[in-house]
């Protein structure tokens, strides 16, 4: 399936974390595109985009559009045959999980593979998934292959009640492939990546990334982090993921993209080692302390049960193997994520 650069491309939620990157690297080769947000006024938050277009071959034009304004993205996709579909709430404290996590996944992916079957054109959605749609608590991965998270494996345990974004994740994923086998038109392509870390455009962005390393920042695991391990994937090494899995013909399926496997506690010493004056603390909160102070600390008992203290591993083979994928020490990503943060404010220096 080869994508015509000199047609426009489409991303959705240009303003996000991840597309930022993918937008930056699209600008770099060239490449018109189609920047779907949902305010094309709010020029706080346009502005990086803006400001890459100026030092790149590219252009942009934005388009307003909403997950939940069912042809909304009509206008932004004509002409295209590549759509990445990044937009989707990535926040674990809510309210209305229904309101605010499963009906934009849900009801914004139909919106958006609905607009890539009227439009004619169209030759390939790349949408952006998470390793949340592979395993939903780490617990899980004893049930795996060889503990291992791979491609082939679907998160079952989470619900509505119990991980909730996560299974926002799952049930957008799995009615995008429905989509995508109902029609002949496009082909479907998915980026499943783990905990996303690195330096965006945008240091005010508001992605679940930034909430957590400016907590670590002020702070708030000053008396020690949870021993809860994780995959890492640096931002602009996923933006890159997105772009081959765009316009790489062969690539096909899911593909986990991560770097390496780690944990809070490992990113929080290495952040310490750099950044010394900072209140960071490397001890770990025994398990039954957490699970007793779960509840004023945004983690249910259940979350704490079935996630701390188990090892977390993930394959990311498929993507090098497919995509020639290379990947950023974690180590880099962190300090250098922190070190945005405090350029941009969000960490007070010292």
């Amino acid at each position: 399936m080869n994508i015509d650069k000199t047609k426009p491309v489409l991303v959705t939620g240009a303003t996000g974390y991840v597309a930022g990157r993918l937008v930056e690297r699209l600008l770099q080769e060239g490449l018109t595109v189609h920047a779907a947000v949902r305010d094309p006024e709010n020029n706080i938050k346009t502005a990086p985009l803006k400001e890459l277009e100026s030092k790149s071959s590219g252009s942009i034009k934005f388009f307003k559009a909403d997950l939940l304004d069912k042809g909304s993205f009509d206008q932004a996709a004509e002409h295209c045959e590549l759509i990445f579909h990044t937009a989707s709430p990535f926040i674990r404290n809510v309210k209305d999980p229904q309101k605010d996590l499963i009906n934009p996944a849900l009801e914004g992916t139909r919106n958006v593979l609905e607009t890539a079957n009227r439009t004619n054109t169209m030759k390939r959605v790349v949408l952006t998934s998470s390793c949340a749609a592979i395993y939903g608590d780490a617990v899980d991965l004893k049930q795996a292959p060889n503990n291992t998270l791979t491609e082939e494996i679907w998160n079952t345990s989470s619900s509505l009640e119990h991980q909730p974004y996560s299974y926002s994740k799952t049930l957008a994923e799995k009615e995008a492939w429905k989509l995508a086998s109902e029609q002949n038109n496009w082909d479907l392509v998915t980026i499943n990546p783990s905990f996303v870390i690195g330096p965006g455009i945008n240091p005010n962005g508001t992605s679940e990334s930034f909430s957590i390393f400016k907590q670590i920042g002020k702070g708030d695991f000053k008396m020690g982090a949870p021993e809860m391990n994780i995959g890492c994937i640096d931002v602009r090494d996923l933006a890159e993921a997105h772009y081959r899995a765009g316009f790489t013909p062969e690539a096909k399926g899911r593909y986990i993209i991560s770097s390496e496997d780690t944990g809070f506690l490992q990113l929080a010493s290495v952040i310490r080692k750099k950044y010394p004056n900072y209140p960071i603390g490397t001890k770990k909160v025994p398990k039954w302390l957490l699970w007793l102070i779960a509840p004023t600390v945004g983690m249910t008992r259940s979350e704490v049960s079935k996630n701390i203290g188990y090892p977390w591993h993930a394959s990311n083979e498929k993507s090098v193997r497919e995509l020639n994928m290379t990947y950023r020490p974690v180590e880099q990503s962190a300090v250098e994520f922190f070190q945005f943060l405090i350029d941009g404010g969000q960490i007070k220096k010292r």
